[in-house]
This record gives C-alpha cells, structure tokens and sequence, in this order.
C-alpha cells in the first residue's frame, strides 16, 4: 500500500503553521517539558527492580485521568488488582486507606471505575492474546491509554518463537505494540526490567550517588535494544533505594521523545524529573507541589 501524499503534505504544513496539537499536560511546567500524553504513542519504560516502577507509572496515569479524563486498561500480574485499586485510592485522598472517610472512599471508587479497567492477571497471555483482548474491550469500553507490567510476564506463543527465534520474537512483539497503537489510538505503557549485569555497574567516585547503581541505559532492558528503537518515547525510572536520605525519590529520565513537535523532549543528562514520595507513601510532590490535586474535602474525622 503506497501512503496517501496529500495526508503527509498537510501533516507538514500543520507543523509549519503551529496547528499539530500537542500531547496532554498534567499543569506542572517541570513535567509537561519533558513528557506529554500522546494517543497513538507505543512508550517503554525501563527500571531495576523493586524501585517502585509501578507505584510512579500509576500515579502518573491517574494524575493524568483527573486532569484530561484520560481512561485507562491495565494488565499487571506481578499485582494483585485490589492492591492496584487501593493504591488508586490513596493516591486520590492523600491518605492510607484506613484514614480516608467513607464519603471519599466512595466517590474515589466511582472515578476510578469510571477510568480504570483492570483485566484479570490470573489467566496467562502471550501478547498476540493480550492485544486481541484489549481490541475487545476497546470496542465495549473506549480507553485512552494501556499498560502492560512487565512485558516479560507474558508468556512466548511457540509457534512464533518456532519461526522467528527469541530476538526476533521480540522486534516482532515490539513492531505488533506499535501498530496496534496507529490502529486503535492507544497509547501504550510497556514496563520492562534491567537485566541483573546493569545493576552491578556504580556511580564512580566525585558523583553525588556515588557506590550507588546508575539508572539503566536503554540497551540495558531484557531483550536488547529493539525495544528502544521500537518505542516513540523512553523513559527510565530510578531510585536510590539505599540512599539514606533520598530513597523516597523517584527520577524520571525521558531518555527520546520521537516527535518534540506535540511537546515533550529528552531530560539533561544527570538532571532527571524528581518526584518525591510524601508520607505514607500516597502520592508524589515535585518542587514541593502536589501533582494531583487536594482530596475532596469532608467534615467527618476519620480515626487512625
């Protein structure tokens, strides 16, 4: 199929006039600069385990959902479901789950059905089923954006393993992600991990974390680099989990952004968006501001 010359003439004239629009903003200037929401974007974020990779792309999802009524489908099996919708929760009220009163509790609950779908981590997929499923549901229940945590918990369909082989098995998933994205206007997060050899390499000497591990390189995810050929936007997030005093934060470095054109661009080296876990762990400031607004208020105290 040839492509149509008329739509990419008129693409290029909207960018020369300033009428391509930009991707969704969440009002706080040190984000938006860097990462925008984008329908259609197939994005892939890179991490060492347990730094809290999940807990960041939630509250980043939901901040977006209460800004821009973003709505969103979720595949995570290394969480349970109610440990992601408590999580949700939370994030909303600013306060622990038994702290929040059940006026709140109820209207948090019917924003985030109204927003989230979670599908059901107890059945295996192979990505191929996965993306069928989410056509699916697409088609009942019309979502903005997609997670897939992590992309090495689906399961490999033989056949295609049979006739393609592990590295092209992947540079095939990764091509299959991003169509279904152009096709669906879905925007696609796809968590993945480090393997174990990026872990072992340290911040040298004179460095600000020194001894500790460095943020991971894009070659560094499982599988290799076709993943950041692959993704329209890269983003790796990082904690220094055994900091003394900076464990609680997690930095976001927005490592390409395939079209600065609708907005967002790759953070400085050494200079990544830092989000700051507030107490209990339920939500996130940068600068000292809260990114998803203050709870909905109600008269009634709730007792510890």
């Amino acid at each position: 199929m040839i492509i149509k010359f008329e739509e990419v003439v008129q693409y290029l004239k909207d960018i020369r006039t300033g009428k391509i629009k930009e991707g969704e903003k969440l009002g706080v200037p040190l984000i938006d600069q860097y990462l925008r929401f984008k329908k259609s974007n197939f994005n892939v974020i890179l991490g060492h385990a347990n730094v809290g990779k999940t807990t960041v792309i939630l509250y980043l999802m939901l901040a977006y959902s209460r800004r821009n009524k973003t709505r969103w489908l979720i595949y995570s099996s290394e969480n349970e479901s109610h440990s992601i919708l408590r999580k949700l929760v939370e994030f909303m009220d600013l306060n622990p789950i038994n702290r929040i009163s059940e006026v709140n509790f109820d209207e948090h609950l019917v924003f985030i059905n109204d927003h989230f779908k979670i599908i059901d981590s107890s059945n295996l997929y192979n990505y191929r089923s996965l993306l069928s499923l989410a056509k699916t549901i697409k088609e009942a229940w019309n979502y903005n954006g997609m997670l897939i945590d992590p992309y090495n918990s689906l399961i490999k369909d033989p056949k295609i393993m049979s006739e393609l082989g592990g590295h092209e098995y992947d540079y095939q998933a990764t091509t299959e992600f991003r169509l279904f994205c152009k096709e669906h206007e879905v925007s696609l997060w796809l968590n993945t991990h480090a393997n174990t050899q990026a872990l072992r390499i340290k911040h040298p000497l004179g460095h600000e974390y020194v001894g500790h591990p460095i943020p991971p390189l894009a070659s560094d995810v499982e599988g290799g680099g076709k993943f950041v050929n692959r993704a329209d936007d890269f983003l790796v997030i990082h904690r220094y989990i055994q900091h003394p005093t900076d464990w609680t934060q997690s930095h976001i470095h927005i490592r390409k952004v395939k079209e600065v054109e609708t907005g967002g661009r790759p953070t400085p080296i050494d200079n990544p968006i830092k989000m700051k876990s507030i107490p209990n762990n339920v939500g996130f400031e940068v600068e000292g501001k809260k990114i998803i607004d203050e709870p909905l208020k109600d008269d009634k105290n709730v007792p510890f």
